[in-house]
């Protein structure tokens, strides 16, 4: 009896302590995960892409919101790339524009989540283990409108939900397409290929991205069948929740193999292969504020000629 109470007790201090860790000190580890990409072509200029997403913001979060508005300075980013849910909070646009503000006049793209449209509800964070979550019955409405006029307005990014798009970067033209969240079935793959076809007639590109918030195997596929060089999401937030030095999450809230929950790989359909960058994002909701074997994450890609070697480091 004493020694089953002594291992009792000790397997409690250790969860203890995990969520302390989690909850108190690793939310707020804030990293840049840094990779390098041979893509462009031959004799092209290196571009440093910033991949943001799942910010989740509320607007009592100074701590994310002063990281966040330090990177441009730090990263110097030629191009933004976000990948949704950037609120947390029904007043989560003000801490929001405190964030991106050092990124106005810096290119970029972005899409929706969720929780772009709707407030977070809480949930018992088991159910995640029987599938994708579900929408609440009674949602509560965030101002997308607004969100949409900062990020497209005020920022001057390029809104991507179910649209195409063209940017001309350091001497470069690229292409971007991208959907709705295909977590809620807001993706709609039906409308990209006329707008694509418009859109290559008016000239070829250097590169082509392909931008989602949920990276769903179907939406990956297509992508890759619609021509993107190379593809960005967020929504699985890593895991958020994983077991330590594990390569794969223990659940992604959609159906993308585990082992790519977060990070760098590659996608492969009908004989194509690309890159696919999954960022782990930034935040959580307000009612599971923990992140434990996975830190909060923005990713910034370097993407080189192809003549390069194709590193990467994570720092």
């Amino acid at each position: 009896m004493k020694t089953a109470l002594t291992a009792f007790g000790a397997v409690g201090a250790v969860g203890v302590g995990a969520a302390a860790w989690g909850v108190g000190i690793e939310r707020y580890l804030f990293t840049v995960r840094r990779h390098q990409l041979a893509v462009l072509p031959v004799g092209a200029p290196p571009l440093r892409v910033l991949h943001l997403s799942d910010a989740h913001m509320a607007p009592w979060q100074r701590r994310k919101q002063d990281w966040i508005a330090r990177l441009a300075d730090q990263e110097r980013p030629d191009l933004v790339v976000n990948t949704g849910d950037n609120l947390g909070h029904v007043d989560g646009l003000a801490g929001l524009r405190r964030a991106l503000v050092p990124l106005r006049g810096i290119p970029g793209v972005f899409v929706h989540g969720s929780n772009d449209h709707i407030a977070p509800s809480p949930r018992n964070p088991f159910k995640y283990f029987t599938g994708p979550s579900r929408v609440p019955p009674t949602p509560e409405p965030l101002d997308t409108g607004a969100l949409d006029g900062y990020l497209a307005d005020d920022l001057g990014w390029i809104d991507l939900n179910n649209a195409v798009g063209s940017l001309d970067l350091l001497g470069m033209r690229l292409d971007v397409f991208g959907v709705s969240d295909a977590h809620r079935g807001w993706d709609d793959l039906d409308v990209l290929p006329g707008m694509l076809s418009h859109l290559r007639s008016t000239g070829e590109a250097a590169l082509t991205l392909g931008v989602t918030h949920a990276p769903y195997r179907r939406v990956l596929d297509a992508f890759v069948d619609l021509g993107a060089d190379t593809l960005w999401a967020g929504h699985t937030h890593g895991g958020q929740v994983r077991i330590p030095f594990s390569p794969k999450a223990i659940v992604a809230n959609c159906d993308i193999p585990l082992d790519q929950a977060r990070g760098l790989s590659t996608w492969t359909h009908e004989g194509r292969t690309v890159p696919l960058n999954v960022s782990a994002g930034l935040g959580h909701s307000i009612y599971a504020p923990v992140r434990f074997g996975c830190r909060p994450e923005v990713s910034v890609i370097t993407l080189t000629p192809r003549a390069y070697e194709t590193a990467s480091d994570i720092g």
